[in-house]
């Protein structure tokens, strides 16, 4: 039981010895800055249950924490705010108690206990990676990561969009125009020679249509009569039946595209335990059309097609397959699904990361999940997010406009040595320890930059803002880890392996230990509510709280061999929270700066 469980306890038995009343729960906030006390009980929503003065309710209920709770010191109230102060030696028992400090905040899943699936990336293999796939990247690794902290066994997956009319235009424009080449005789990555073919599709499919409509064809006609197009669309009906050229250049072009996916990963920092492909995926789900049918979850129109009514849930009619007996992505989506259960049964719920244009798309997929009765429907959750915008506007793919994931991470790591440079922060550093540093610095702005947003939101994006060794920043945090990488090196001499007893803390040390307690529950929340910006947020606010006492005490100069050994053992456990909360995230912590 943590403090506040034990609080909320005695609160509930005060309240029952005093008025003879029962609370169903205790409401808690930090105290206020201004006031005296660790925590805070907000009496207002007591007056529910107990009638009176919220001032002398709070005194009643502080006085009888004060006799029965050992840890706590002393009780004040403001207006209907009990204040509780906790005595410094339960902070010091909780710092003694802190083992493995590299495993501290993190839970292990439990034998039988059910899996999550979490999904992500999931590209077009017709074009490189972008600042878009970046977001969705980082999201969907991190939940993963803190899923598995709170103590959950996890699965991560993509599924691969690897077949369809915009991987037929890739494969056309390299077949007419390409002139054989590879990756290899280019020097390009696979990705990237692929997606100069998709834009250099949309260049000659404009000008057959400006040809078409100079002959006087409407611009709709002329954008299905387009010759380009056709034969785009003959390619994919060939490849649908499996014509083994047509097949075999598929399989080409996408091991290209794959390779260079592989090196995007890795730079980024991502990886996968289980690959789906939608060529493999894209028929599945009939038979489950079927059983809906004779269930009455789909019905049938006099076309042949079949639909599935949700307007008694306040959605529309969904078609699920066509009158030519084709499906459409959702049933794609529900075969999948159910596909992932069959082949991980010890899944129990799946996390989708998808931006937030498909919303109503995920609304559907779950609700026709469960209409088909399978339990682990009510587990599903689309982790939703909004789109990234540059300071320059939208990005185009089939026009070549997006913002290449591999040049970005480039471009992060050239910002970070402009800035280092400036700032004259790497004297005695060989220039691959140099370049190594940038790395690190760049990605590691760039992934806090965007983690550090509630996933909801809309971001625009700035590197040159992202890159700062001051404020809300990755590199500020990695800054201040390398600081305490500093001070723990000029401790080595000193012996830190004794427990602390009796001591009575300073202000900021308290403030400090405070903060390292909420990491556990700091990761279980952002489990629960699928947000790596509360782990991000809550790094930024340890390091502001250690910097605090970091300029307010000193550490190597304390005023006695206890208190040094303290505050050196409470910068290690400090900064391996710092590198324990940045995992989550996929960032690297550097050691010196």
């Amino acid at each position: 039981m943590n403090l506040q469980q034990e609080l909320s306890h005695q609160v509930k038995e005060a309240v029952k010895k005093i008025y003879q009343k029962e609370l169903d729960s205790v409401e808690f906030q930090a105290t206020r800055k201004e006031f005296v006390g660790d925590i805070t009980v907000v009496v207002f929503p007591m007056l529910r249950v107990v009638k009176g003065n919220p001032v002398q309710i709070g005194e009643a209920i502080g006085d009888y924490l004060v006799e029965h709770v050992e840890d706590v010191k002393a009780c004040n109230v403001v207006k209907g705010f009990l204040n509780i102060e906790i005595n410094d030696s339960f902070y010091i028992n909780f710092f003694n108690q802190i083992k493995e400090l590299s495993k501290y905040g993190f839970e292990t899943s439990k034998e039988g206990d059910k899996a999550v699936m979490v999904e992500y990336s999931s590209p077009n293999t017709n074009k490189p990676l972008h600042l878009g796939h970046i977001r969705n990247n980082l999201l969907g690794y991190s939940v993963a990561e803190i899923l598995k902290a709170s103590g959950k066994k996890v699965y991560k997956t993509q599924i691969i969009n690897d077949r369809g009319i915009h991987i037929c235009k890739s494969m056309l424009a390299w077949k007419r125009f390409g002139n054989g080449e590879t990756p290899e005789s280019t020097g390009l990555k696979g990705d990237k020679l692929v997606g100069n073919y998709y834009v250099k599709f949309d260049q000659e499919y404009k000008k057959d249509i400006a040809k078409l409509m100079s002959e006087g064809v409407s611009e709709d006609d002329a954008k299905k009569q387009a010759p380009i197009f056709i034969e785009a669309q003959n390619m994919l009906r060939k490849w649908e039946a499996g014509d083994e050229e047509t097949v075999a250049l598929w399989e080409k072009m996408n091991g290209w595209v794959y390779d260079g996916f592989d090196i995007t990963y890795k730079n980024l920092g991502v990886d996968f335990d289980c690959l789906y492909y939608e060529s493999n995926t894209y028929l599945l789900g009939k038979e489950f059309i079927d059983q809906g049918l004779k269930t009455g979850v789909f019905y049938k129109k006099d076309d042949g097609s079949v639909w599935c009514d949700l307007t008694n849930e306040g959605l529309d009619e969904k078609l699920v397959l066509r009158a030519d007996g084709t499906a459409v992505y959702i049933t794609q989506d529900i075969g999948t699904a159910i596909q992932r259960i069959k082949d991980y049964p010890d899944v129990g719920g799946m996390v989708y990361t998808v931006g937030n244009e498909q919303d109503y798309h995920f609304k559907v997929l779950f609700l026709i999940l469960k209409k088909l009765g399978f339990d682990w429907a009510k587990n599903l959750y689309h982790l939703s997010y909004g789109m990234v915008d540059l300071p320059t506007g939208k990005m185009k793919s089939r026009e070549g406009t997006v913002v290449d994931a591999d040049d970005l991470i480039v471009e992060m790591a050239n910002t970070a040595e402009t800035i280092s440079q400036e700032l004259g922060k790497l004297d005695g550093y060989n220039n691959d320890e140099k370049q190594d540093l940038y790395n690190t610095i760049g990605l590691g702005a760039l992934k806090y930059f965007i983690l550090k947003v509630d996933p909801k939101k809309r971001i625009l994006f700035d590197p040159k803002e992202s890159i700062d060794f001051q404020g809300n920043t990755g590199p500020f945090i990695q800054y201040t880890y390398a600081r305490i990488q500093s001070i723990l090196r000029k401790a080595e001499d000193i012996d830190t392996s004794a427990s602390i007893e009796n001591m009575v803390l300073h202000e900021k040390e308290k403030e400090l230990l405070k903060q390292v307690q909420l990491f556990p529950e700091t990761i279980q929340l952002a489990a629960d509510n699928f947000s790596p910006a509360i782990i991000a947020n809550y790094v930024y606010d340890l390091v502001k709280e250690f910097n605090s006492f970091y300029q307010n005490v000193s550490i190597l100069g304390a005023n006695s061999d206890v208190e040094k050994v303290f505050r050196v053992q409470l910068s290690k456990t400090v900064s391996q929270v710092i590198k324990n909360g940045f995992l989550l995230l996929g960032i690297q912590v550097p050691e010196r700066m």
